[in-house]
């Protein structure tokens, strides 16, 4: 007979937190949202943890390296995607690890023999004034000069005129070396009256620029999740097929945390995988796995040695799975079931393994309700991808602008590894779909307003941390008629187009 669990599986929107008392501490300002990243001994620090509680999802549309970069920048950690040979991924680790915060690289950079014409052109496609000229029109060319707006008149001047003809030659800019720390950058922008501080290598090759307008920019960005050596923090995804060859090249290139991308983690693929990583690295490699929905399945992860493990099957917005197979569980019920889980192996063994919540977010309160739920951070996919730093293309969409976004199991994909169950057959079915979402602009703005809303439900909540949150919190179920009831209902919502006249 099979075995049945009690009751139904619930999603986030089935439940809402019952405000708890407040005090005049509970303002946003105060609350941290610190949170582990990879499993610690009790009384001991986690070696990794992050100051938000997102990181991006190991997707060909969603974490490449500028995403890696922003999220970074703004607490969290992306999680470069496996779905490409080992040698890109691991240069798109690199490039992030490589990225200097504060150390710009062009997006519009000249060659000698372009016209004003084309730059005028450029600029007004990217609105940036100041820029590099470079031997090969590469942003890591060997220097040649510069352009601003202060070199040429467009109203004036004539259009055809050679970059050569008007930019400021090397030997007259003031470069900075390689190594050159911001602080010291930013000085010598400050001693010399200067917009921006090209930095060069030993063969006077661009590596990056450092602008005056950055250094305000910089102390606004007090959450930047970085190593020991000042770098940015990021992961990536591996599969169980091809961990020997990937995880050196992604070691060697500075992910400082790994994670097994799969639909299905219960399994001895996984168990494989992280024994080889033991053997091989020890516990000097950070590694997370998953998925799984129960606590059976966490405490399997956990045994084998998973540094965190995730939660979530089939509730991906572009994931089809559950349709597909009929296995997965409801987002909310799966979280709520293998916290507990973890927090009795914690208790068992003074050993505690984070869980991320994977999927089932559509709303920014779901977030806050995953966390007071028991989940200590979580994997977004759907969220990130809709902002400028994902790499796909913004597209125009019967007037409105979107963003391309696909699953990893869709025909697009077709990332096999992801949903490997041994033998030699590859992806048969798909398991995802290739969609758009509404673009939503620049990560920064965005992560910010959603962060902000998390720490003021954590305020109603009467808690200033995650950890208290999860203790403190209160939840209920809704029934379908409360659900109507939370939004706007019984009234004509105005159009902001809307033209109203009163007589």
């Amino acid at each position: 007979m099979a075995m049945f669990f009690p009751g139904e599986s619930h999603t986030f929107s089935e439940y809402l937190l019952v405000p708890g008392y407040s005090s005049s501490e509970c303002i946003p300002a105060n609350v941290s949202l610190k949170t582990p990243l990879v499993r610690f001994k009790r009384g001991e620090e986690p070696a990794i943890s992050l100051n938000i509680p997102m990181v991006s999802a190991i997707m060909q549309s969603v974490s490449g390296e500028r995403m890696g970069i922003a999220l970074a920048t703004e607490g969290g950690m992306s999680f470069i995607y496996g779905n490409q040979t080992p040698e890109q991924e691991a240069a798109m680790v690199k490039a992030v690890k490589d990225h200097k915060a504060g150390f710009v690289e062009s997006d519009s950079t000249l060659t000698p023999d372009m016209t004003m014409e084309q730059v005028i052109a450029l600029k007004n496609r990217t609105g940036h004034s100041t820029m590099p000229v470079t031997d090969d029109g590469t942003p890591r060319g060997r220097l040649l000069g510069i352009v601003t707006s202060r070199d040429y008149r467009p109203s004036r001047d004539d259009h055809s005129k050679k970059v050569a003809e008007f930019m400021t030659p090397r030997e007259k800019l003031i470069v900075g070396d390689k190594n050159i720390t911001l602080k010291r950058a930013n000085d010598v922008i400050w001693d010399n009256k200067l917009n921006a501080l090209p930095c060069v290598d030993e063969n006077d090759h661009l590596v990056g620029i450092v602008f005056r307008k950055d250094y305000d920019s910089h102390k606004t960005n007090p959450n930047e999740l970085l190593d020991a050596n000042k770098r940015y923090m990021v992961g990536a995804g591996i599969n169980t097929r091809d961990y020997a060859e990937r995880v050196p090249l992604l070691i060697e290139a500075g992910a400082d945390v790994l994670c097994i991308d799969s639909s299905e983690g219960f399994s001895e693929w996984q168990k494989r995988t992280i024994e080889w990583i033991r053997a091989n690295y020890g516990d000097s490699v950070k590694i997370g796995a998953g998925n799984v929905v129960d606590a059976d399945g966490f405490r399997f992860l956990a045994d084998c040695g998973a540094d965190f493990v995730k939660v979530g099957i089939g509730g991906g917005s572009i994931c089809i799975t559950r349709e597909t197979k009929g296995i997965g569980r409801g987002q909310a019920t799966a979280v709520i079931d293998v916290c507990r889980a973890r927090d009795e192996y914690f208790e068992e063994t003074g050993i505690y393994v984070p869980v991320c919540s994977d999927g089932g977010i559509v709303y920014d309160y779901h977030m806050t309700l995953a966390l007071a739920m028991g989940a200590d951070f979580m994997m977004l996919g759907r969220y990130f991808a809709r902002f400028d730093e994902s790499p796909t293309e913004r597209v125009n969409v019967n007037g409105q602008y979107m963003k391309e976004y696909w699953g990893e199991g869709s025909a697009r994909a077709r990332n096999w590894q992801r949903y490997d169950q041994g033998g030699e057959t590859k992806l048969g079915f798909v398991e995802g779909v290739d969609s758009y979402v509404p673009y939503a602009g620049s990560l920064k703005e965005g992560v910010r307003q959603t962060i902000y809303k998390i720490k003021s439900t954590m305020c109603n909540c009467g808690a200033l941390t995650i950890k208290e949150l999860q203790d403190k919190a209160r939840l209920t179920l809704v029934s379908s008629t409360s659900i109507v009831e939370g939004g706007a209902h019984d009234v004509v919502v105005k159009d902001s187009q809307q033209s109203v006249s009163y007589n």
